[in-house]
Protein backbone atom coordinates (compact mmCIF):
# COMPACT_ATOMS: atom_id res chain seq x y z
CA UNK A 1 0.00 0.00 0.00
CA UNK A 2 1.77 3.24 -1.08
CA UNK A 3 1.62 6.48 1.96
CA UNK A 4 -1.81 7.27 2.59
CA UNK A 5 -2.63 11.38 2.47
CA UNK A 6 -4.76 11.66 6.00
CA UNK A 7 -8.04 13.69 5.33
CA UNK A 8 -11.38 13.97 7.69
CA UNK A 9 -14.11 13.84 5.12
CA UNK A 10 -17.19 16.24 5.21
CA UNK A 11 -20.26 13.38 4.35
CA UNK A 12 -23.37 14.96 6.07
CA UNK A 13 -26.36 15.49 3.80
CA UNK A 14 -24.15 13.51 1.28
CA UNK A 15 -25.42 10.54 -0.41
CA UNK A 16 -22.86 7.28 0.30
CA UNK A 17 -23.80 3.98 -0.71
CA UNK A 18 -22.88 0.59 1.77
CA UNK A 19 -23.13 -2.86 -0.09
CA UNK A 20 -23.74 -5.25 2.11
CA UNK A 21 -26.05 -6.71 4.24
CA UNK A 22 -24.66 -7.78 7.46
CA UNK A 23 -22.76 -7.22 10.49
CA UNK A 24 -19.49 -5.70 8.97
CA UNK A 25 -22.18 -3.58 6.78
CA UNK A 26 -23.84 -2.60 10.06
CA UNK A 27 -20.52 -1.27 11.21
CA UNK A 28 -20.04 0.82 8.28
CA UNK A 29 -23.31 2.13 8.50
CA UNK A 30 -23.19 3.66 11.91
CA UNK A 31 -20.06 4.93 11.27
CA UNK A 32 -21.39 7.35 7.98
CA UNK A 33 -24.10 8.06 9.99
CA UNK A 34 -22.33 9.25 12.89
CA UNK A 35 -20.54 12.10 10.66
CA UNK A 36 -24.30 12.97 8.64
CA UNK A 37 -23.85 11.05 5.94
CA UNK A 38 -27.65 10.15 3.87
CA UNK A 39 -27.01 6.42 3.79
CA UNK A 40 -27.86 3.85 1.47
CA UNK A 41 -27.76 0.03 1.14
CA UNK A 42 -27.85 -2.13 -1.41
CA UNK A 43 -27.79 -5.88 -0.66
CA UNK A 44 -30.89 -8.98 -1.59
CA UNK A 45 -30.74 -9.64 1.77
CA UNK A 46 -30.26 -7.30 5.09
CA UNK A 47 -30.21 -7.70 8.31
CA UNK A 48 -32.70 -6.45 10.42
CA UNK A 49 -30.60 -4.19 13.06
CA UNK A 50 -29.39 -2.64 9.68
CA UNK A 51 -32.93 -2.10 8.15
CA UNK A 52 -33.98 -0.54 11.82
CA UNK A 53 -31.23 2.41 11.21
CA UNK A 54 -32.26 5.57 9.48
CA UNK A 55 -31.07 4.36 5.72
CA UNK A 56 -32.68 3.87 2.78
CA UNK A 57 -32.58 -0.22 1.84
CA UNK A 58 -32.55 -1.72 -1.60
CA UNK A 59 -33.14 -5.36 -1.51
CA UNK A 60 -31.13 -6.19 -4.94
CA UNK A 61 -27.64 -7.42 -6.09
CA UNK A 62 -25.36 -4.71 -6.68
CA UNK A 63 -25.43 -3.45 -10.61
CA UNK A 64 -22.97 -1.56 -12.57
CA UNK A 65 -23.47 1.82 -12.56
CA UNK A 66 -25.25 1.87 -9.02
CA UNK A 67 -21.67 3.91 -7.81
CA UNK A 68 -22.04 6.85 -9.72
CA UNK A 69 -25.03 8.18 -8.02
CA UNK A 70 -22.96 8.32 -4.98
CA UNK A 71 -19.88 10.61 -3.20
CA UNK A 72 -18.81 7.51 -1.53
CA UNK A 73 -18.95 3.61 -1.75
CA UNK A 74 -17.88 1.05 0.78
CA UNK A 75 -18.26 -2.70 -1.01
CA UNK A 76 -18.83 -4.37 2.70
CA UNK A 77 -20.40 -7.94 1.83
CA UNK A 78 -18.86 -11.48 2.36
CA UNK A 79 -18.13 -12.24 -1.25
CA UNK A 80 -14.63 -10.62 -2.56
CA UNK A 81 -15.76 -10.92 -6.32
CA UNK A 82 -18.84 -8.99 -5.49
CA UNK A 83 -16.78 -6.36 -3.52
CA UNK A 84 -13.70 -6.23 -6.43
CA UNK A 85 -16.51 -5.46 -9.08
CA UNK A 86 -18.54 -2.75 -7.16
CA UNK A 87 -14.74 -1.07 -6.38
CA UNK A 88 -13.96 -1.36 -9.97
CA UNK A 89 -17.40 0.08 -10.85
CA UNK A 90 -16.99 2.97 -8.40
CA UNK A 91 -13.03 3.56 -9.54
CA UNK A 92 -14.60 3.79 -13.13
CA UNK A 93 -16.99 6.66 -12.05
CA UNK A 94 -14.55 8.62 -10.21
CA UNK A 95 -16.15 7.99 -6.95
CA UNK A 96 -14.00 7.12 -3.76
CA UNK A 97 -14.58 3.23 -2.58
CA UNK A 98 -13.21 1.40 0.24
CA UNK A 99 -13.74 -2.32 -0.25
CA UNK A 100 -13.73 -4.80 2.70
CA UNK A 101 -10.00 -6.52 3.13
CA UNK A 102 -8.76 -5.30 -0.41
CA UNK A 103 -6.24 -2.91 -0.04
CA UNK A 104 -5.11 -2.97 -3.62
CA UNK A 105 -8.61 -1.92 -4.86
CA UNK A 106 -9.44 0.44 -1.89
CA UNK A 107 -8.99 3.96 -2.96
CA UNK A 108 -9.25 4.92 0.88
CA UNK A 109 -9.04 3.03 4.00
CA UNK A 110 -11.25 3.61 7.45
CA UNK A 111 -9.02 3.77 10.43
CA UNK A 112 -10.01 2.55 14.49
CA UNK A 113 -11.84 6.01 16.01
CA UNK A 114 -11.94 7.43 18.91
CA UNK A 115 -14.84 10.30 19.55
CA UNK A 116 -15.74 12.14 22.09
CA UNK A 117 -18.10 15.32 21.53
CA UNK A 118 -16.53 17.28 18.28
CA UNK A 119 -12.77 15.33 19.32
CA UNK A 120 -12.59 12.28 16.52
CA UNK A 121 -9.02 10.51 17.35
CA UNK A 122 -8.09 8.65 14.31
CA UNK A 123 -5.93 5.60 14.20
CA UNK A 124 -4.68 3.70 11.01
CA UNK A 125 -2.09 1.13 10.15
CA UNK A 126 -2.68 2.01 6.21
CA UNK A 127 -5.35 -1.16 6.33
CA UNK A 128 -2.16 -3.16 7.53
CA UNK A 129 -3.58 -4.67 10.49
CA UNK A 130 -6.97 -3.02 11.38
CA UNK A 131 -6.60 -5.51 14.80
CA UNK A 132 -3.70 -2.94 16.18
CA UNK A 133 -5.94 0.01 14.82
CA UNK A 134 -8.46 -0.91 17.14
CA UNK A 135 -6.45 -1.95 20.07
CA UNK A 136 -4.58 1.17 19.68
CA UNK A 137 -7.54 3.24 19.77
CA UNK A 138 -9.04 1.41 22.81
CA UNK A 139 -6.04 2.99 24.65
CA UNK A 140 -6.23 6.60 23.64
CA UNK A 141 -10.57 6.29 24.65
CA UNK A 142 -9.38 5.12 27.90
CA UNK A 143 -7.82 8.41 28.41
CA UNK A 144 -10.16 10.33 26.47
CA UNK A 145 -12.17 11.74 29.16
CA UNK A 146 -14.92 14.61 29.16
CA UNK A 147 -12.33 16.96 30.93
CA UNK A 148 -10.69 17.11 26.64
CA UNK A 149 -14.46 18.13 26.04
CA UNK A 150 -14.60 21.16 28.08
CA UNK A 151 -10.71 21.95 27.34
CA UNK A 152 -11.92 22.21 23.82
CA UNK A 153 -14.97 24.46 24.40
CA UNK A 154 -12.45 27.04 26.30
CA UNK A 155 -10.18 26.80 23.65
CA UNK A 156 -12.52 27.31 20.65
CA UNK A 157 -14.11 30.56 23.19
CA UNK A 158 -10.72 31.57 22.71
CA UNK A 159 -10.28 31.76 18.85
CA UNK A 160 -13.62 32.93 18.88
CA UNK A 161 -13.01 35.88 20.90
CA UNK A 162 -9.83 37.05 19.81
CA UNK A 163 -11.06 36.59 15.77
CA UNK A 164 -13.96 38.94 17.10
CA UNK A 165 -11.18 41.63 17.96
CA UNK A 166 -9.85 41.17 14.36
CA UNK A 167 -6.95 39.22 15.36
CA UNK A 168 -5.27 36.32 13.69
CA UNK A 169 -5.26 33.36 16.09
CA UNK A 170 -2.17 31.58 14.12
CA UNK A 171 0.56 33.79 15.87
CA UNK A 172 -0.87 32.71 19.31
CA UNK A 173 1.69 30.26 21.18
CA UNK A 174 -1.21 27.33 21.26
CA UNK A 175 1.44 24.94 22.98
CA UNK A 176 2.09 26.59 25.74
CA UNK A 177 -1.36 27.39 26.29
CA UNK A 178 -2.05 23.37 25.77
CA UNK A 179 1.05 22.94 28.18
CA UNK A 180 -0.27 25.57 31.14
CA UNK A 181 -1.56 22.54 33.32
CA UNK A 182 -5.00 23.72 31.57
CA UNK A 183 -6.08 19.92 31.76
CA UNK A 184 -5.45 19.38 35.67
CA UNK A 185 -7.63 22.26 37.01
CA UNK A 186 -10.39 20.92 34.79
CA UNK A 187 -9.99 17.81 36.29
CA UNK A 188 -9.70 19.03 39.31
CA UNK A 189 -13.13 20.76 38.83
CA UNK A 190 -11.53 23.88 38.98
CA UNK A 191 -12.98 25.34 35.56
CA UNK A 192 -12.60 29.35 36.42
CA UNK A 193 -9.04 28.92 37.32
CA UNK A 194 -8.79 26.79 34.01
CA UNK A 195 -10.12 29.96 31.95
CA UNK A 196 -7.60 32.51 33.90
CA UNK A 197 -4.65 30.38 32.89
CA UNK A 198 -5.56 30.30 29.30
CA UNK A 199 -6.62 33.94 29.61
CA UNK A 200 -3.08 35.27 31.13
CA UNK A 201 -1.16 32.63 28.60
CA UNK A 202 -3.22 34.56 25.29
CA UNK A 203 -1.95 38.07 27.40
CA UNK A 204 1.46 37.25 27.39
CA UNK A 205 1.29 35.85 23.71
Amino acid sequence: MPPQYPVNLTVEGRPCLVVGGGAVARRKVEGLLAAGAEVTVIAPEVDPDLVALPVAVERRPYRAGDASRFRLVIAATDDPDTNAGVAADAEAAGVWVNAADDLARSSFTLPSVARRGPIVVAVSTGGQSPALAAWLRRRIEADLGGEYEVLLRLLSEARDTIKAAGRSTEGVDWPSVLDSNMLELIRAGDIGKARERLEACLSSS
